[in-house]
């Protein structure tokens, strides 16, 4: 899965948001925040949630499996909810 290219991202003074650029049900903004920034930008290149979840488990050594997974599933559940997520 990644994010629809017809989504853009951008990250500016420590604010990170995401637009549709047309072509999309979804007509907003919306802002992430440091954790979702971080998921959707594994989401740039083609992934699977296990990975993203592996990834934060690196950088965030001890934070608990678990409740990664879960943050993680809420929010692609999310982004899909918006096409912003292509499988």
């Amino acid at each position: 899965m990644k994010i629809n290219p017809k989504f853009l991202i951008h990250e500016a003074k420590g604010e990170h948001i995401m637009v549709s650029t047309g072509g999309t049900d979804f007509s907003g903004i919306v802002k992430s925040n440091s954790t979702a920034a971080f998921i959707i930008g594994c989401l740039s290149n083609d992934t699977t949630e296990s990975e993203i979840v592996d990834r934060i488990m690196e950088k965030y050594s001890d934070a608990d499996r678990a409740v990664v997974e879960k943050d993680v599933a809420g929010i692609i559940v999310k982004l899909r909810s918006i096409g912003a997520v292509e499988d």
